[in-house]
């Protein structure tokens, strides 16, 4: 290698704005994963930083959601490492993230449809935190599951399951909190509401790395944008300065 040119890493770390390599609390590095033969991330560098909120934009097949599974130690990378707090993860169980912190809402709803919501909630007690604890805390993000705490969680509609979800992720009050595709298939007040607490819940000093197919939905309390294409990040940087980029990858603007 010329001595004069900069290492791979280096190169990594320069693409990527400085504010997100100090001290992040995640970091993505040189992850590459695929399905079978199928390659599927190819390199990926991505960092949040303690107490913001980054979202990972890209059309369907871009790889956003892959590159969450592995974040979240839902897949092993075929290579590169995952990075919690500094400390390398990589096979970690489900456990082990949950002791350092790490809480996961999946696409869809991660809910028990034949038991209350008073009953779901009951369930998040393992934490150590009482169940009316657990139940203030969500009434207080979402009034309407009061309303409902005693109806089964499979007959309300998809937002108020995406609202449970989400009230019995943050009842482990978690460090880290990766979200994806919140917003599929709810109406836009409903999304807006839930967005609206993602940006109390960060307020409050929480990461949390969102992925979203439609820039819209998420821009509005993000820190800081990743656009995905192709299984790269192909731009970090401030939601304002990525108008052109994100419209160029026909996000929510087709």
């Amino acid at each position: 290698m010329d001595p004069r040119q900069p290492s791979e890493a280096n190169a990594r770390a320069a693409a990527m704005p400085p504010e997100l390599m100090q001290d992040p609390l995640l970091e993505l590095e040189a992850v590459t994963a695929a399905y079978g033969r199928i390659q599927v991330l190819n390199g990926v560098d991505l960092a949040v930083p303690a107490g913001t909120v980054l979202a990972l934009l890209g059309p369907n097949g871009g790889g956003k959601s892959t590159t969450l599974k592995v974040a979240s130690c839902q897949m092993e990378p075929t290579s590169g490492r995952v990075k919690i707090a500094g400390r390398t993860v990589n096979g970690a169980t489900s456990e082990q993230l949950a002791e350092l912190g790490v809480c996961t809402i999946p696409e869809g709803r991660g809910i028990f449809a034949n038991l209350t919501v008073r009953e779901n909630l009951e369930l998040a007690t393992y934490t150590g935190k009482s169940l009316s604890a657990i139940e203030d805390r969500t009434y207080s993000f979402f009034p309407r599951l009061a309303e409902r705490r005693h109806q089964l969680a499979g007959t309300m509609s998809g937002g108020e399951q995406q609202m449970l979800s989400m009230s019995r992720a943050l009842s482990s009050d978690p460090v880290l909190l990766m979200l994806d595709e919140l917003s599929m298939g709810l109406a836009p007040l409903v999304v807006e509401e839930l967005y609206a607490v993602v940006s109390q819940v960060a307020g409050e000093g929480v990461s949390i790395l969102v992925v979203e197919q439609f820039a819209r939905t998420v821009l509005g309390v993000a820190d800081w944008a990743a656009i995905m294409l192709g299984g790269r990040i192909t731009r970090v940087g401030p939601p304002g300065e990525l108008e052109q980029e994100l419209t160029a990858a026909y996000l929510g603007d087709r």
